[in-house]
């Protein structure tokens, strides 16, 4: 077997090509769109290259056949926010090899110990936590989009290797046609008017405002959690962006305490019912496919999802009511623009005040994803990520 570093358009092709190969045979898989994945790498594209950097590699067989694909990469930003450096590897793919798998894993932990990183989580995203983060090992069904779907023997080559489990992320379903609880209306009710505080959804004709407010909530509610990387206005102006052109105002709401943003809830349209039809191409035959999918299945999709991709609470404005508001209020809002079910997409073991929020409203996990450790040092002891008080 041999690693081939990513270096040219060639081996950029592979990266991307390899995986709808592998998934031939796997009606659940939808191809990522290629942009999304290369718009990781792109220096131009990701801001995390300004504190950080990447590398890929493929795995070659014998005969010269592409049998796997993995990236690492580090940044000095939040490589130290815990106990020791900690860097990252993601946008892995493998045969049902343990070798093979087990070299994939060995180039990214040479990689990162050369640059003074004592562990490595994976897979996750040299970016936000909100794409391309966690390893599938329950709920295989059709991913939601920004996220990857994976073979079922995933599991078993990286607990092999050594890797632990250092959280868990749930994705929560329920059904709009189901009612909320008349205990749980009440209790939105009088939450909503309590003085002071007051929710809105988005103006896409003020992506500036959006970009602030977003910018001031995730810097409250997130900034203090490990690994997560700061969140500049910079940063926030490019979330917006990328969201414009598949967002829908109404499913992104802010909570206001007299005036200031202290929580929010971004919603998206399930774009992969859309996405599986284009094999991974938005070029201009994509962009028109996705145009006419639109039209063709407007109004005939038996299931028409949104999905929540993050949500936050200011800590001073948790446990007053806030967090019901958020997710429940928007039950009704969905419901009248057509939506069928609400998936909440990332919901960590480690926050059991929301995964108790989330059962309240009636919600049932459908899908985890683990996001695992491996420590260099066999001799550390392990620690899971910590619970949020």
């Amino acid at each position: 077997m041999q690693l081939l570093e990513v270096t040219d358009s060639r081996t950029r092709k592979e990266f991307l090509e390899f995986p709808a190969r592998l998934y031939k045979n796997e009606k659940n898989w939808i191809r990522p769109l290629d942009n999304d994945i290369e718009a990781v790498f792109n220096p131009k594209k990701n801001k995390n290259f300004e504190t950080g950097e990447a590398i890929r590699w493929l795995l070659a067989d014998k005969e010269g056949g592409t049998i796997g694909r993995v990236a690492a990469f580090v940044n000095e930003s939040t490589k130290n926010s815990g106990d020791f450096p900690v860097g990252g590897m993601g946008f892995f793919e493998c045969i049902n090899n343990q070798d093979a798998a087990s070299m994939l894993f060995d180039a990214s932990k040479k990689w990162l110990e050369a640059r003074g990183v004592e562990a490595m989580d994976g897979p996750i995203n040299f970016g936000e936590r909100d794409k391309w983060w966690g390893l599938l090992v329950d709920g295989f069904t059709e991913p939601n989009y920004g996220m990857f779907y994976h073979m079922p023997y995933y599991q078993a080559l990286f607990e092999n290797y050594g890797f632990q489990v250092y959280f868990k992320q749930y994705t929560y379903w329920r059904s709009t046609r189901e009612d909320l609880a008349p205990a749980i209306r009440e209790r939105i009710s009088r939450a909503m008017k309590t003085p002071g505080y007051s929710f809105k959804h988005a103006q896409k004709n003020n992506l500036e405002k959006l970009a602030s407010d977003f910018y001031t909530v995730y810097t409250k509610a997130w900034a203090s959690h490990t690994g997560i990387s700061r969140m500049t206005m910079d940063k926030a102006r490019a979330i917006v962006k990328a969201m414009k052109p598949v967002m829908d105002e109404r499913l992104i709401w802010f909570g206001y305490y007299h005036g200031e943003p202290v929580s929010f809830f971004v919603m998206l349209p399930e774009l992969n019912q859309i996405f599986k039809h284009l094999n991974g191409k938005l070029d201009l035959i994509g962009k028109l496919k996705f145009l006419w999918y639109k039209y063709k299945l407007r109004g005939k999709m038996e299931t028409k999802k949104t999905f929540g991709i993050i949500f936050g609470v200011v800590p001073e404005h948790q446990g007053k009511g806030v967090e019901t508001v958020m997710i429940g209020a928007t039950q009704d809002v969905v419901m009248k623009l057509g939506y069928t079910d609400i998936e909440m997409n990332w919901i960590g073991d480690f926050n059991p005040k929301m995964m108790a929020v989330t059962r309240l409203l009636g919600s049932t996990i459908i899908k985890t994803h683990i996001t695992y450790r491996k420590l260099f040092d066999p001799n550390r002891p392990f620690e899971r990520y910590p619970i949020i008080k």
